[in-house]
């Protein structure tokens, strides 16, 4: 399943996130159920496990674990705008929306990619199948060819830990290189 993927769709994405390090970005990442699970679990391993000492971090944050915030936006305005009125208070210019959702038809989901990308977001997509209309709304999406739920958000934690892991690689490669320059 993970050779159907598009290794340029991948390299993209890695390319956007060093791109946001490398400029002190913040990288927001939203998703519902399993999806929620995987942002939050994605959070943890850019802060963490993509961390070099003596290089910058990550500026990560999942959107989905602040529950009181959550449900106050959604009983006050409506569920759809969780995710927006989150990042109606952090997102500048320039930041990266990560947006996770197997169908890639979530309207809470839809409507913080629509949001962000007004806002100047760079936007990333993770979903399944025929990846829904997340595929054609973020600048740059990774889809599971794959119609089953399970293996869709069981693919999007494996690429989120490759990501992690390849990010991990190229911030020390890049750290042994200036080392030999000096």
């Amino acid at each position: 399943m993970l050779g159907e993927l598009a290794d340029l769709d991948f390299i993209q994405v890695e390319s956007i996130l060093l791109r946001a390090r490398d400029e002190g970005r913040t990288i927001f990442i939203i998703g519902n159920g399993g999806s929620a699970a995987t942002a939050s679990h994605m959070a943890n391993d850019l802060n963490k496990g993509a961390a070099v000492s003596g290089q910058p971090r990550f500026r990560a944050f999942a959107l989905t674990d602040n529950v009181p915030l959550i449900t106050a936006w959604a009983n006050d305005t409506r569920y759809e705008k969780i995710f927006v009125e989150q990042m109606a208070n952090f997102l500048r210019p320039g930041d990266v929306l990560i947006a996770i959702s197997g169908s890639g038809n979530s309207p809470n989901i839809i409507t913080a990619v629509e949001w962000a990308r007004l806002e100047g977001a760079v936007t990333i997509g993770l979903t399944g199948g025929s990846g829904g209309r997340l595929n054609g709304l973020v600048d740059c999406c990774l889809v599971v060819p794959s119609n089953l739920m399970e293996q869709i958000e069981d693919m999007h934690l494996v690429l989120s830990h490759a990501l992690c892991v390849s990010l991990r690689a190229r911030i020390a490669s890049e750290t042994v290189l200036t080392a030999r320059e000096s």
